[in-house]
């Protein structure tokens, strides 16, 4: 099965399903894709078994195989800097292609590099988690991370090709698919209550992979995520909406500096559900409505930011969320809940009662 994203500029597919990126060649040919030189970047950490027959399946022109070892702290220029350097070296043209198979983190870092790299590489996104399959790979964000926070350098830039596979969450553990049912979550409370409730009852069937509850979940989650790209590809409007949760948890996770003690999806689900609270708070979002996503996140179990951060650690939470890139003025911008299913955009709020907010959480 397919999707097709269309958006103002450029028409791409998503292809679902099991064993699917093992058709490749067949694949690239469908999409006129005809490279002289090949290029798959790779995580280090995809099994070797599916790497090998993933290799297997293309021709054996002059394809290169790179494999890194991809985190939140590789994010940088210096990383970028490593695959531009091997594609300038074996003089890559605008016609060749690289292919990026890993996680969310290795999609972004490649797709940036594809995009500024003689200002245009044919590019092809093999999302390799949960995560990835439902979010990164679709829509054509591109991103690194700096100093001042995460994904602050970046580009818009639609990829070829997408091909989301299942074979791959097999080998995931069950932190990295919490990591992406996160964001599967986020994308039922901003656009389909119907979804949300569909989650709520069969998460534990999505999370133990279940094939049919993963692929509607999937599935479900892609389309949500399409419509919205297509109707705001360089999110001035509507596409913000996708950021529900994820001021708070940029903010969570650069606090920690990006420590294998809170994961970007976890650090969604606790933005999730700060933002929820907050939307509450001002008399947004209903309370029974509010105590729904609170105990759907503690049958998940992050549901206490006590766990991870102390009172102390307000203020540099703060000065994150002060720094992120929607934010235009020294107010905070946050995407709220009036109710599941219809979020609220352009809400500015002041340091100080965000602050207030944030400091309440830890009193109770």
């Amino acid at each position: 099965m397919k999707l097709f994203v269309k958006t103002k500029d450029k028409k791409y597919p998503i292809y679902f399903g099991v064993n699917n990126c093992f058709k490749i060649e067949k694949i690239l040919e469908q999409n006129k894709i005809y490279p002289k030189k090949l290029i798959v970047i790779y995580d280090r950490n995809i099994p070797k078994k599916i790497l090998s027959k993933f290799r297997n399946k293309l021709k054996k022109n002059k394809n290169i195989f790179f494999g890194l070892h991809f985190s939140e702290k590789v994010k940088n220029f210096n990383t970028v800097k490593k695959i531009l350097n091997v594609l300038g070296k074996n003089n890559f043209n605008r016609d060749d292609c690289l292919i990026s198979i890993g996680g969310g983190i290795a999609g972004d870092i490649c797709a940036f590099a594809a995009s500024i790299y003689k200002r245009g590489l044919k590019f092809v996104n093999i999302p390799s988690t949960l995560l990835s399959q439902v979010d990164s790979s679709i829509g054509g964000k591109t991103g690194i991370n700096n100093f001042i926070g995460k994904n602050m350098i970046g580009t818009f830039s639609q990829p070829n090709v997408v091909i989301i596979d299942i074979i791959f969450l097999k080998s995931l553990p069950k932190r990295e698919m919490i990591c992406g049912y996160a964001e599967i979550l986020k994308h039922s409370l901003i656009s389909n209550k119907k979804f949300f409730i569909f989650l709520k009852n069969n998460f534990k069937s999505i999370l133990n992979l279940n094939l049919n509850t993963t692929k509607k979940a999937i599935l479900s989650s892609c389309k949500i995520k399409k419509e919205i790209v297509e109707k705001d590809e360089k999110e001035n409007n509507l596409r913000k909406t996708l950021n529900y949760g994820h001021t708070f948890a940029h903010a969570f996770e650069s606090t920690l500096g990006y420590s294998n003690k809170l994961n970007h999806g976890e650090a969604v689900l606790l933005g999730i559900l700060t933002a929820s609270k907050f939307s509450n708070n001002e008399k947004l979002l209903p309370k029974n409505e509010l105590k729904m996503i609170e105990n759907h996140i503690k049958e998940l179990k992050y549901n206490n930011l006590k766990n991870y951060f102390k009172k102390n650690n307000i203020n540099k939470i703060l000065n994150f969320m002060i720094k992120d890139k929607k934010n235009n003025s020294k107010d905070i911008n946050l995407i709220l809940l009036k109710k599941i299913s219809k979020p609220v955009l352009n809400n500015r709020y002041s340091q100080f009662k965000v602050k207030t907010f944030l400091s309440s959480l830890f009193d109770k």
